[in-house]
């Protein structure tokens, strides 16, 4: 890839750094490692590539600048599944008409969250979301409350409206979008809430179910075949409870460092495992799409990346989301990678 989106992805980590010079150290393998640790890598890494020596040269000097450490993966075998992620483009308005009607909402008042490690220490760094019913804390409307039986209608908390139930469900697993709006502009939107109910996969019920075969289940098909059976769509996006709530942002997409994303260099990784805004480098396969996305062959490819983002599928060593761009053919890469591969992070060695 080309050196740009890599200096604008290591200036977005730069900035996020410069705001957490307070934080602690980060542990990495069996080692600690500080913010300026991170900070200087990046910082270091960006002066070797921009050098003007031979590529042979660089890989010395980088081999003999960085400690190198590679994720062990879920398996403990160093293997790492890539898949990809995306920001839609969706047409919509912001008042509903027989076009748009499909509400994107913001966060409710009534959405309460609960940091459990308040009452306990066990349960430190865990939360609810939920809200009061008789006095008492209840989980907050399902997916299938809030669209099926229109639990939050009346409330004037609709951002926009769109007009497309199925790319509005993808919109909630992406985390992020642009609505474009009659008049040209583009309304950008971010995460802002969820509702806290458990993230449950649609491909996996539509397997479990046996309508989609394992051969066949990609992004694709699972969107191919909610198309062809629209009678069938509340029981199925109602399976996956999960629902996002949304805020409009001046630009984005947002990564959950704070930063715009920088495509094919911004990954989202499990931020309780890799160091947030630190410097990596993937090892994996990519597909070759024609014009309808289908992959006519892989290739192998190869890229430094930085860890920028986070999501809720994406846990522990083995898991890695390389955020691949905006609008259809980002579409098309992130929905056909799934990929094993290997991920190294590169701490800048400190002197003797």
């Amino acid at each position: 890839m080309d050196m740009e989106s890599l200096d604008a992805a290591v200036d977005k980590s730069l900035q996020y750094y410069r705001r957490a010079a307070g934080k602690g150290p980060v542990r990495m393998d069996d080692t600690w490692v500080s913010v300026k640790d991170l900070q200087d890598s990046l910082i270091t890494l960006r002066e070797i590539l921009r050098s003007g020596e031979t590529a042979e040269v660089r890989q010395t000097r980088i081999q003999e600048t960085f400690d190198v450490y590679q994720s062990t993966g879920s398996d403990g075998k160093n293997t790492i599944l890539f898949t990809g992620y995306f920001e839609p483009i969706m047409k919509g308005a912001l008042n509903k008409s027989r076009e748009y009607r499909y509400p994107v909402y913001k966060a409710p008042d009534d959405a309460i969250t609960v940091n459990l490690g308040k009452f306990r220490d066990r349960y430190n760094n865990e939360q609810l979301i939920g809200r009061v019913k008789n006095g008492e804390l209840v989980p907050y409307y399902s997916r299938s409350e809030i669209e099926d039986q229109a639990a939050l209608s009346g409330r004037n908390l609709e951002l926009a409206w769109v007009g497309d139930r199925i790319d509005l469900f993808f919109l909630h697993t992406q985390g992020s979008g642009k609505i474009e709006l009659a008049d040209g502009r583009l309304l950008q939107i971010g995460y802002a809430k969820s509702n806290g109910r458990p993230y449950r996969s649609v491909g996996r019920f539509l397997l479990n179910e046996g309508k989609v075969s394992p051969q066949e289940i990609s992004y694709q098909a699972i969107k191919r075949y909610l198309r062809e059976h629209p009678d069938d769509l509340s029981e199925i996006l109602g399976y996956n409870e999960s629902f996002i709530f949304f805020r409009v942002v001046e630009q984005g997409p947002v990564g959950s460092i704070g930063e715009i994303l920088t495509p094919g260099r911004s990954i989202a990784t499990d931020a309780a495992v890799f160091p947030r805004g630190s410097l990596a480098f993937m090892r994996a396969r990519k597909p070759v799409l024609d014009r309808e996305g289908n992959a006519l062959s892989w290739i192998p490819f190869s890229r430094f990346v930085v860890s920028q983002d986070a999501g809720g599928v994406i846990k522990g060593a083995g898991r890695v989301d390389l955020f691949c761009g905006s609008g259809g053919e980002a579409e098309m890469l992130a929905g056909s990678l799934k990929e094993q591969g290997e991920l190294y992070f590169l701490v800048k060695k400190r002197a003797d």
